[in-house]
């Protein structure tokens, strides 16, 4: 049990005295448990916990079902643990909602690699910036395979008029982890282009999202 660890070991006592960066996963994760059960301390529940999930990242996108099936995780557990991922998830947003600036193709990367690289399925999303190249609004046009006949030009600068963007960024991810451009990619990038100069709103790029990587269609050339 966690009370029979020395003073110093315990997780809560650890995080006053040396901060959270100092905290693995697992004992993190046992002070948003608080508690185990007569068979395990929560040091073990968690670390079962992480063994189960693979780790933070299937962690985070977990649901309550999937985590009340845990023996050992009742439903005021689960509910801590969502509203803490979502709070990590808000935070890690808090430095792009004020105005982000994208300057080059790594800024761009950068305001979506969190997010999207992990995303199972392709998402095309646009971010549409002002004459400043700030973004005024991040729009998910599509979840599926990318195909020029699906992505329509008409859902991609709607919402510019909308917005009174001046320019567009078009991004979307390969789950595989691997973003070389695919011929439908290209395609999709150059009519696109075609259309931005026809209504006088310029695609500065279309970024593709892998495993923490990127690449840039503008600086292939497509753009």
């Amino acid at each position: 049990m966690i009370r029979d660890f020395p003073q110093d070991e315990r997780p809560r006592e650890r995080l006053i005295n040396d901060g959270p960066e100092s905290l693995a996963n697992h004992e993190l994760l046992a002070i948003l448990l608080r508690t185990g059960s007569k068979e395990e301390s929560v040091l073990q529940l968690s670390n079962r916990m992480l063994t189960h999930f693979e780790g933070l990242r299937m962690l985070k996108d977990a649901t309550i079902e999937e985590l009340t099936s845990m023996k050992g995780i009742g439903q005021t557990k689960a509910v801590q643990i969502m509203a803490a991922l979502e709070l990590g998830r808000r935070i890690g947003r808090l430095q792009h909602e004020d105005r982000y600036v994208i300057r080059s193709p790594e800024d761009g990367a950068n305001y979506v690699m969190d997010e999207m690289r992990f995303l199972s399925q392709e998402h095309f999303v646009c971010l549409y910036l002002n004459t400043k190249n700030q973004v005024l609004h991040k729009q998910t046009i599509f979840i599926g395979s990318l195909n020029a006949s699906i992505v329509h030009p008409r859902e991609v600068f709607k919402e510019a008029f909308r917005r009174s963007a001046a320019s567009i960024i078009c991004v979307h991810n390969h789950p595989s982890g691997d973003p070389s451009p695919s011929r439908e990619d290209i395609e999709v990038t150059k009519r696109l282009t075609e259309c931005g100069k026809i209504i006088g709103i310029e695609i500065l790029d279309h970024l593709i999202i892998g495993e923490n990587n990127y690449v840039s269609l503008k600086e292939k050339g497509y753009v």
